[in-house]
């Protein structure tokens, strides 16, 4: 199994990041409700949302930019 992050769109594709590197999968092999910045479980032929890793995920950006803005 791979694990991977959604980054962006381009066109009909998607560009997933894997441990730094990236691919272009068709959206259309995707979830349809998947959004870019979650996470993706490549398992075989199907494709899964990890919505535990993407909300911890989310959870520490938005930590990292509380402490940057703090007041």
């Amino acid at each position: 199994m791979r694990k991977g992050i959604l980054d962006r769109f381009e066109g009909e594709y998607a560009v997933i990041e894997f441990n730094g590197q990236t691919e272009d999968i068709l959206k259309a092999k995707l979830p349809t409700d998947v959004k870019i910045g979650d996470t993706l479980l490549f398992n075989d032929n199907e494709i899964s949302i990890d919505t535990a890793d993407t909300k911890n995920r989310e959870k520490e950006i938005q930590e990292l930019m509380d402490e940057l803005f703090e007041d």
